[in-house]
């Protein structure tokens, strides 16, 4: 004899997962926007050093003196 769920049990349970599911969107929506920012900040941050290595190259290529550190 197997026991076949109702309607409305196979709904609530439905109804549960849906809850669970929409839960785990929210929180993968939530990191996925975080490592944006993170990301976003990191290409920013590499451009800015990629500017300062192309900088140093170019004056040291072209024998310009080094300014002094900027504790001077």
């Amino acid at each position: 004899m197997s026991h076949t769920p109702s309607e409305s049990d196979r709904i609530a349970r439905l109804e549960i997962r849906l809850t669970e599911q929409e839960a785990v969107i929210e929180d993968l929506n939530a990191a996925i926007t975080a490592q944006w920012g993170v990301i976003d900040r990191l290409t920013r941050q590499v451009a800015r050093l990629q500017e300062q290595v192309e900088e140093s190259a170019f004056r040291a290529a072209s024998g310009a003196p080094e300014p002094p550190p900027p504790h001077y």
